[in-house]
């Protein structure tokens, strides 16, 4: 079953597409999470496969609470500094895991459902329905912005934001590196600078 569902990687590009056609996200600087709930069993899936629901025990509740059979979320598990931002730092050294939440953009699967071959739009409206509104949640909606990606990405870069990732509205979901999701990184961020510090270099 883990198999099934495959994320779905944006592509980086140099500059923010234009148009109608896109919407716009701020890009998390977090952990790449699944989650995929069946009954009561619930699993929050990296990358790479590995387990994670012991870890963020907040997001396994958020997911516990939601009123369906079984859901499948993509999204990006983060955790934010005073400033509310996300902090990788204060993610990655672990002393925070209970308060570590998800930021989620996509709805995969919905009581056996399989929306991934609806539009971006489409199924961002129906995880919109079915998260709670709650600053405190352990689930948050991942908000989109219609417009201008240039504009949107330069105020992203004047919040100190790792970028934005500019996503097709009308396309399906496709597992592997799509180029109708692009990323588009903040040269100055956090994320970009750790790129050359030797401590976050893991062999």
């Amino acid at each position: 079953m883990l198999r099934l569902y495959q994320p779905c990687i944006p592509v980086s590009a140099r500059r923010p597409p234009s148009g109608r056609d896109w919407a716009h996200e701020i890009k998390h600087d977090g952990f790449r999470i699944i989650i995929r709930r069946n009954g009561d069993n619930i699993r929050l899936v990296t990358r790479n496969g590995f387990d994670w629901a012991e870890r963020y025990p907040r997001i396994v509740e958020a997911t516990a609470a939601l009123n369906v059979s079984s859901v499948t979320i993509d999204g990006e598990a983060v955790m934010c500094g005073p400033n509310g931002v996300s902090d990788f730092e204060r993610l990655h050294n672990r002393a925070n895991d209970h308060a570590v939440f998800l930021y989620a953009f996509d709805l995969l699967e919905l009581d056996g459902e399989d929306l991934r071959t609806l539009p971006l739009e489409q199924r961002k409206l129906k995880l919109r329905w079915l998260l709670p509104i709650s600053d405190e949640a352990g689930i948050q909606f991942t908000e989109h912005i219609n417009g201008d990606g240039a504009k949107i990405f330069e105020v992203a870069c004047r919040m100190g934001l790792e970028g934005i990732v500019s996503k097709r509205r009308d396309m399906p979901y496709r597992a592997g590196p799509s180029k109708m999701w692009l990323k588009i990184k903040n040269p100055n961020s956090p994320a970009m600078l750790r790129l050359n510090d030797e401590k976050w270099k893991w062999g």
